[in-house]
């Protein structure tokens, strides 16, 4: 049993974008799916497919290069964990190395980035940061 799947799922994308693999695997769930979407949204991804494999589902994730096979995704974060939630309100919500990168906002309209979250005036539980 794994008491931090969202962690699992950023340290595999970290892991593979550290040694400039193409893609990665993990297992899948409905949370997973919409932080890849919401990624793939921002820039930071090239694309995800979910494929099934075994009892359950896959999640296979398209990291995404520049030129020169420069990495797009510098850093990845877990800021709010089981053990430790963080919420922040509308007018509190962290910008990303200084509005560079994207905070993953869980509100009560879902999954969001930060800056989207601003505009609606919606705070909410961070999930994590990606720059």
């Amino acid at each position: 049993m794994m008491t931090d799947p969202i962690a699992d799922m950023l340290t595999r994308i970290r892991n593979a974008n550290a040694v400039s693999q193409e893609e990665t695997g993990m297992p899948s769930s409905k949370l997973k799916e919409t932080i890849a979407d919401l990624l793939v949204a921002e820039g930071y991804l090239d694309g995800y497919e979910v494929k099934p494999a075994g009892p359950g589902r896959e999640l296979k994730v398209t990291l995404r290069y520049g030129a020169n096979q420069e990495r797009v995704i510098q850093g990845i974060r877990r800021i709010s964990t089981p053990g430790r939630r963080v919420y922040a309100s509308a007018t509190k919500l962290p910008r990303a190395q200084g509005g560079l990168g994207v905070v993953v906002v869980s509100t009560s309209q879902g999954l969001m980035p930060d800056r989207e979250a601003r505009r609606r005036k919606l705070g909410g539980e961070l999930i994590c940061e990606v720059w």
